[in-house]
């Protein structure tokens, strides 16, 4: 937690992280791996000087995955290499940039999952004669019945179809497909420890180890079909903080992703299995009290993204025993606090927790690195370098 003696130096809001903390995430997340490398999702950190020292914490810790291609273009600008689009994309203007900066050495790793991706990106390499390096999404969520259990993501689900794309791709001179991704969301982001939820983690939890050998097998079954039609594939990617311990496991899979553990937002309060050190925390001023025992801060809303409910919002976590009130929340321009015990005065600070990792970063300008009692750097977040991807 923050020390006190730090408050006087602070502007608030301020978004803070613990260094300690996070060096003790970095060294966890490494030691789960199993030797494997590490690649690192953006959207769980959107900040070039925070991605940088997690490449410094080990060497485990190799590859960038970004969420948007103009986004991948500002990381290849700042000296990154080996950046993957998590997800597909269609703006012909960024896609035609990223062909040309892998057509002078970049290796900027596009994300497909269909026969219209092909041919948009052929279309677009007519004009600008660059190279594509592709990589297909695989769809790993399970059914067990009429439940579906994952995200609705790739349509590509059997051997077959990731054969005939990958086919699709062969027939063109400028499209290389070097990877295969299959994420796992049902294992890696659903929270089995979920207060007052008995009966649903329960169920959450079954669901989970059956799907693993299903999910497995999937995967082997097509690495192995794909190295049998002569695909020499530079990486399998899989699984993210919430499942390195499974799918590191797994013997097709060559490298992971992780992106929210090393800030270890609320919603990984919610893992039976794991538990990392929260390091990312936002504080507000008090700036009213309108009654007694309500402390109104300026600022707060910022709900995360996902289905809406109580774990979505953030909370106060210091001063110990504050509650956001039930019919207000967490407001766009103020928040309300109730405490019990604890006495306020007008411009003393709350600190709060945010449900999930990067999405925080994108309402401030930095992120205020704290070590031993003292402030020890001040990271400028993708908004504080004046970039707005999603």
């Amino acid at each position: 937690m923050v020390p006190k003696m730090l408050w006087r130096e602070l502007s608030l809001p301020a978004l803070l992280l613990d260094g300690n903390a996070f060096d003790e995430n970095c060294r966890m997340i490494a030691e789960k791996a199993n030797g494997k490398t590490i690649r690192i999702a953006t959207k769980s950190i959107r900040s070039i000087p925070v991605l940088r020292r997690i490449f410094k914490a080990n060497p485990l810790f190799k590859g960038l995955m970004c969420y948007s291609p103009h986004e991948a273009i500002f990381l290849a600008e700042q000296g990154f290499d080996d950046i993957l689009l998590g997800y597909p994309c269609w703006d012909e203007q960024a896609l035609a940039e990223i062909a040309k900066l892998n057509a002078n050495g970049k290796q900027i790793t596009c994300m497909v999952d269909s026969t219209q991706h092909i041919d948009h990106l052929n279309k677009i390499n007519q004009t600008t004669n660059g190279v594509f390096y592709l990589c297909i999404d695989i769809d790993m969520s399970t059914s067990f019945g009429r439940l579906h259990f994952g995200v609705r993501r790739s349509p590509l689900k059997s051997k077959i179809d990731v054969i005939q794309l990958a086919r699709k791709i062969k027939e063109s001179p400028s499209l290389t497909l070097v990877g295969v991704m299959g994420y796992e969301a049902q294992i890696a982001g659903v929270g089995d420890k979920v207060p007052s939820q008995k009966m649903k983690n329960r169920v959450v939890t079954i669901l989970k180890r059956k799907s693993i050998h299903k999910i497995r097998e999937r995967r082997r079954t097509i690495v192995q079909a794909l190295e049998e039609e002569g695909h020499q594939l530079v990486f399998v990617n899989g699984g993210g903080t919430g499942s390195l311990d499974t799918t590191s496991a797994d013997e097709s899979v060559t490298e992971l992703t992780a992106g929210s553990g090393f800030y270890s937002p609320l919603l990984f309060d919610y893992y039976r299995d794991f538990r990392y050190q929260p390091a990312l925390f936002f504080s507000l001023p008090v700036v009213r009290k309108p009654a007694p025992n309500i402390y109104t801060c300026l600022g707060g809303g910022y709900i995360a993204s996902g289905p809406h409910g109580e774990d979505k919002v953030p909370k106060p976590v210091y001063p110990p025993g504050g509650k956001l009130l039930p019919f207000e929340g967490a407001g766009e321009v103020q928040t309300p606090v109730y405490f019990k015990d604890e006495k306020l005065e007008i411009g003393d600070p709350i600190v709060f927790r945010a449900a999930k990792a990067g999405e925080i970063c994108e309402r401030f300008n930095e992120i205020i690195c704290f070590e031993n009692q003292e402030i020890v750097e001040r990271y400028p977040t993708y908004r504080g370098e004046g970039r707005c991807f999603l």
